[in-house]
């Protein structure tokens, strides 16, 4: 557990060292860009990706993968724009849309920590089943003209130059980093990413664990989606589609295992900025929607790739260092 630490360790300071290059860079080629507006504005751009990101952390360290949170953002989302639009209070749409986000949680729990089949195949049929209820509640439609205190919500500061969302996930990742590192239910975490069966056979309830997970999933990313819808001031049934794969991303890049047991949040906090700042250094440098999306999947492949490769060499000096240490002379 110590070396798996170390490593990680490292990672986070080749990936500090990353996002400095980056910063550094587009600090010195557009004038303003260290203000802290600046920064905001790259954080509210994808802030409810990030959000879903924390949560994302505990599901691949877990050996788990959940594919349906953009879709539930989306269902979540429409559910309150169709109840609102319909005639129900803001309010009391909200709350449902919330219920709805927990009822996606606890299906997808049900299969994959009750009946026990891989939240892979689970969370791919979720895509497409709580994609398609959104197109269901709104078909072709774009639902607006929501209430001004729900569209202050995304579009307007609430704390200094802080939006909603982001007050809000700032009081998640603290939250999420105690759970993670710091507690009983984190260290389970961990340890049924490592082993399932020997979890198991130690008395660790991995059902309870895995089904808590997935319902804590989907409930944020109902509260994502709905952020997200009042960023945007209205929702469609294509809302937030294909941002599951951005959010993988963070938590891959940020030096998580997608086999499970390894990773930490700081790690997906610095993949975040790295993120963030390399698109937006992109942009600037009018580079194509298309090249950025390139070049970010090149550093997934990359964040695989590299600690593979740094283990087998690990390993392969390991084993010489053995056969080259002189044999123990009898009787000594």
């Amino acid at each position: 557990m110590q070396l798996r630490w170390k490593f990680v360790q490292r990672w986070e300071g080749l990936l500090a060292l990353l996002l400095a290059v980056i910063v550094l860079y587009n600090a010195v080629s557009t004038p303003g860009y260290l203000t802290v507006n600046n920064w905001v504005n790259l954080f509210q751009l994808s802030i409810e990706k990030i959000i879903v990101a924390l949560i994302m952390t505990f599901i691949i360290i877990n050996a788990e993968i959940d594919l349906s949170v953009a879709s539930v953002m989306g269902f979540s989302a429409c559910m309150a724009g169709f109840l609102y639009a319909g005639g129900m209070p803001m309010e009391g749409a909200l709350g449902v849309a919330l219920l709805a986000g927990v009822a996606a949680g606890l299906f997808n729990s049900f299969w994959i920590g009750v009946v026990g089949l891989p939240s892979l195949v689970v969370t791919l049929s979720g895509l497409i089943g709580y994609r398609g209820l959104a197109y269901v509640l709104l078909e072709d439609r774009s639902i607006g003209s929501f209430p001004d205190w729900f569209n202050r919500l995304g579009q307007q500061p609430w704390l200094g130059p802080f939006p909603f969302a982001m007050l809000v996930f700032f009081v998640l990742l603290v939250f999420a980093i105690i759970i993670l590192q710091y507690s009983g239910f984190g260290r389970y975490v961990f340890v049924i990413g490592n082993n399932q069966a020997v979890a198991r056979y130690s008395g660790v309830r991995v059902q309870r664990t895995k089904m808590i997970l997935f319902v804590v999933s989907s409930t944020l990313a109902a509260l994502a989606g709905l952020l997200y819808a009042a960023r945007l001031g209205a929702v469609r049934g294509d809302m937030a589609n294909g941002f599951e794969l951005d959010i993988i991303t963070m938590v891959l890049l940020g030096g998580v295992s997608i086999f499970g047991g390894t990773g930490s949040l700081w790690g997906v906090l610095l993949s975040v900025l790295i993120i963030l700042n390399l698109r937006n250094g992109m942009g600037l440098a009018n580079f194509s929607g298309h090249v950025q999306t390139g070049v970010i999947g090149a550093l997934l492949i990359l964040s695989v790739l590299v600690p593979n490769l740094a283990a087998t060499v690990r390993a392969h000096w390991s084993q010489r260092r053995l056969r080259s240490k002189p044999a123990a002379e009898p009787g000594r």
